[in-house]
């Protein structure tokens, strides 16, 4: 049994994409395998299979129902911004203790299991909390996703560096190719890579939605897992 808490240096810099290219990678191999993303903004009930809870279901090889959406994602609001403004847009609040338990509940499952975080590092949750306080009260390894936009070089040398004053486990940097511009992919990881010593920083380069990331890339990043 294995849990790691994917997160990311900010918001949509490739965490649904690689935790379902992950999910895709393990069960190709036979491994045990299963995912949550317990908070969740900018859902759509009206375009469920376009949503980050449908991805990583389709990569389990589970139908993307609502219902099967409400079991690994129970904290689910409209608004695309942070959860706390998110739900206080419908005159609701995340409580905190509850998602803490219910992630918990997840990474004692058997196999590896992937928590998926909402946005960013330092993102709220509520009026006191943020995922690095989710993060900390699980205390399990994190894996961390980056771009490769300009300023992603600073983003992500910040998140280390907030993961590291919480003696936080940090298994490994992604860094996903951006469409922004910015260095190359290379460029970028070696630049992140000087920093970040001894962790290891893998790149994973961008390919059209329907081709799958190289699988040596893939086998290197799960044994960071």
């Amino acid at each position: 049994m294995s849990a790691v808490f994917v997160t990311g240096s900010g918001t949509d810099v490739g965490k649904t994409f690689l935790t379902a290219a992950l999910i895709r990678h393990l069960r190709s191999a036979g491994a045990p395998v299963d995912a949550v993303k317990p908070v969740v903004s900018g859902f759509d009930p009206d375009n469920l299979s376009g949503s980050d809870p449908a991805v990583l279901l389709s990569a389990l090889g589970r139908l993307a129902s609502l219902k099967e959406v409400e079991r690994i994602s129970p904290w689910r609001f409209a608004a695309p911004m942070s959860p706390d403004l998110a739900a206080a847009r419908e005159h609701r609040s995340i409580d905190f203790d509850a998602v803490v338990e219910f992630s918990r509940g997840a990474a004692a499952r058997p196999g590896t299991v992937f928590i998926e975080g909402v946005g960013g590092v330092m993102v709220p949750l509520d009026a006191t909390h943020t995922v690095l306080d989710w993060m900390t009260a699980l205390r399990i390894p994190v894996l961390l996703v980056a771009g490769s936009y300009l300023g992603t070089i600073s983003h992500t040398l910040t998140a280390l560096h907030v993961l590291a004053q919480r003696n936080l486990d940090i298994a490994g940097v992604v860094v996903s190719e951006s469409t922004m511009p910015g260095a190359s992919l290379a460029e970028t990881v070696a630049a992140i890579a000087r920093y970040a010593i001894p962790i290891d920083v893998i790149g994973l380069p961008r390919l059209p939605l329907d081709a799958p990331p190289p699988n040596e890339i893939l086998s290197r990043i799960a044994r960071l897992v």
